[in-house]
C-alpha cells in the first residue's frame, strides 16, 4: 500500500504546489487533490493548469493519489431541485475528466444525502427518493466513467444514507459495473461501527481508502482526532485491508486542522501512518 496526503489537511490558504512541497518533505509517496468550486484546480480549470499541476508533482517525484471534492455538499445527487441534480451531474463529468488528465483511477463521489446534521438548514430528502435519485444519477455517469477510464467511488460520509455496509455493498452491486465502487473512509463508520468489517463486507469493491481516527466518547465532529489517538483498531483495519488484496493508497484527510504550527499535523500523520503501515521508524 502506498501513502497519501488529502490537500484538506493542509492550511487553508496553502497553495497546491506548497502541498506538494510539505508532502513531499514528510515523506508522502502521494498526494489527494481536490476539485474547487473557484480558485486553484475549479470547475474552469485549463489543460495548462492541469500540466502546471503535473510538473511540480513530476519535480517533487510525488504522485497524485485520488481527486476529491466538497462540492457534492452544495450540488447533492439526490437534491429535490432539479438544477442542483444537474449541476451536480456537470461537477461528476468535470471531475472524470480531470482525472483522466492527471491518471487518476477514482475519483471520490458524495452521492447526495437524506440529511446532514453539520450544515444548517440543510435539504431533509425521502430515504427512498435520496436512494431512487443518486442511483438514477449514477446511472447516467457510469458511461463517463467508463470513457474516461475512472471508477466513480462512493464515501461514506455522515449523510443519513448508505449507513451499513450491507446496503453500500448492494447498492454498488446493483450497477454491475467495475467503474464503481467505495471510496472507504476508515474514520466514518467508527461512530456507530467498526471499519474493519466494513472492509471485509465491501471486499474487492473498495477502491481507495482514507484514513482518520475518531474518539467515541467525544462525539459529533469534535471526535476526529490524530491519527492513533481514537478507537480506530488500526491493527484489525490493515489485516482486514491485506486479507481482501488490497494494495492501492491510503490516504489520511485529517479533520480539524492544528490551530497553531498547522503544518505539524502533516509530518505527525506521516509518522503514524509508517507505524500503522509497519514501515520503519528510524
Amino acid at each position: 500500500m502506498k501513502k497519501g496526503i488529502n490537500i484538506w489537511s493542509f492550511p487553508g490558504d496553502a497553495s497546491i504546489a506548497d502541498c506538494i512541497q510539505t508532502a513531499k518533505q514528510s515523506g508522502f509517496e502521494g498526494i489527494e487533490l481536490s476539485l474547487n468550486g473557484e480558485g486553484e484546480l475549479s470547475l474552469s480549470a485549463t489543460d495548462q493548469e492541469v500540466r502546471d499541476i503535473q510538473g511540480r508533482l513530476e519535480e517533487a517525484e510525488l504522485e497524485i493519489a485520488g481527486l476529491a471534492t466538497g462540492l457534492y455538499w452544495d450540488y447533492p445527487m439526490t437534491s429535490a431541485r432539479p438544477e442542483i441534480r444537474t449541476k451536480a451531474l456537470d461537477v461528476c463529468k468535470k471531475q472524470l475528466e480531470l482525472a483522466a488528465a492527471f491518471g487518476v483511477d477514482t475519483i471520490l463521489v458524495i452521492p447526495g444525502a437524506v440529511g446532514v446534521d453539520f450544515i444548517p438548514d440543510s435539504e431533509v430528502t425521502d430515504y427512498e427518493v435520496a436512494y431512487e435519485r443518486a442511483q438514477e444519477a449514477l446511472a447516467h455517469l457510469l458511461p463517463y466513467a467508463e470513457s474516461a477510464g475512472v471508477s466513480i467511488g462512493i464515501e461514506n460520509v455522515w449523510n443519513k444514507f448508505l449507513v451499513s455496509p450491507l446496503e453500500l455493498r448492494t447498492f454498488i452491486d446493483s450497477f454491475s459495473s467495475d467503474y464503481i465502487g467505495s471510496y472507504f473512509d476508515v474514520g466514518n463508520v467508527v461512530q456507530n461501527g467498526y471499519p474493519e468489517q466494513w472492509v471485509r463486507i465491501l471486499g474487492h469493491r473498495i477502491k481507495k481508502v482514507h484514513f482518520k481516527d475518531y474518539r467515541r466518547q467525544a462525539g459529533g465532529l469534535h471526535g476526529f482526532v490524530d491519527l492513533l489517538a481514537g478507537d480506530v483498531n488500526y491493527p484489525a483495519v490493515m489485516q482486514a485491508l491485506q486479507d481482501i488484496g488490497y494494495d492501492n493508497y491510503v490516504t489520511a484527510e485529517m479533520i480539524p486542522p492544528y490551530t497553531h504550527h498547522s503544518k505539524q499535523i502533516i509530518f505527525n500523520t506521516s509518522r503514524a501512518m509508517d507505524a500503522i503501515l509497519g514501515r520503519s521508524q528510524e
